[in-house]
């Protein structure tokens, strides 16, 4: 049982979240893994495109205005009531996420009430990251950049395996090597290097990048495709995979595949690794 962070720098758009909905389809459909997904974002859409729909709920007028009870159990906030009262187990999670594949993909999605709410509640994260790990196989966790440093570093340095995200641009690769320094579990070799959106017509090349940063590990990456960043806004990233299983290796979307899965078998390997080193 494993947490996967997915950190980046926060300056630029890295296809960090997307990234993620991609590896953990595949993992899901190809593999005997139970997976959650844990958006610790504030009223983030982003995984809820990816999976499904949102179905608009009729405003139920009370006595204290409208009753939100339903949109809010879904999420961190359920969790948190519940720990607060000493009554979650690691099996009851799941009463609190979205399936998507039953026994195999979940995701805890974004907290959506108000800001003030989330700000007393994203201390839990950690714990309710940690508490996880007990039940699922995989957690890949999604870290938000605004969370608190403190936050971030407890849930980092209880990760199993880091995935450090950046763009191609040459900005993106000098500030990932000057965070590198100042965070030194960037080294170690817990950490992997994705690079979201990747184009394989530009000049930083995954042979370019990793020599230009002296990187000896593979560099990963989750290129662009039209299809996907388009099922992404559809709800239809499950579909499309399904879909993906069936095309040759002539298939214009072949190359996007490939990556999706040699990025997720870099995971898991590292995962495997690092756990017989232990």
């Amino acid at each position: 049982m494993s947490i996967v962070t997915f950190w980046s720098n926060g300056k630029e758009q890295t296809g960090k979240t997307l990234s993620i909905a991609a590896i953990c389809t595949h993992l899901a459909i190809e593999h005997n893994y139970r997976i959650l997904i844990i958006s610790t974002g504030y009223k983030d859409e982003t995984l809820n495109h990816c999976f499904w729909k949102e179905k608009k709920q009729k405003k139920n007028l009370g006595l204290f205005g409208p009753n939100t009870n339903i949109a809010m159990e879904e999420s961190v906030a359920g969790l948190a009531r519940i720990m607060k009262s000493n009554k979650l187990s690691t099996e009851n999670i799941t009463n609190y996420t979205k399936i998507i594949f039953k026994d195999r993909l979940e995701v805890l999605q974004s907290f959506k009430g108000n800001k003030t709410e989330y700000d007393e509640l994203k201390i839990i994260y950690p714990d309710i990251i940690n508490l996880a790990n007990h039940y699922y196989d995989l957690v890949f966790v999604d870290m938000d950049t605004e969370l608190e440093p403190e936050i971030i570093d407890n849930i980092v340095n209880n990760s199993n395996l880091i995935v450090a995200n950046i763009s191609q641009r040459l900005t993106s690769i000098d500030q990932f090597m000057e965070y590198k320094e100042k965070m030194p579990i960037l080294k170690l070799r817990k950490a992997l290097l994705l690079v979201g959106r990747y184009d394989r017509s530009s000049k930083y090349t995954i042979k370019n990048i990793s020599r230009y940063m002296g990187e000896k590990n593979n560099v990963s990456t989750i290129p662009y495709n039209t299809l996907f960043f388009e099922a992404c806004e559809e709800a239809k990233v499950t579909d499309l995979f399904l879909r993906l299983r069936k095309i040759d290796q002539e298939d214009r979307n072949g190359f996007f595949l490939s990556e999706v899965k040699r990025t997720s078998d870099n995971i898991i390997y590292r995962l495997q690794d690092l756990a017989m080193k232990m």
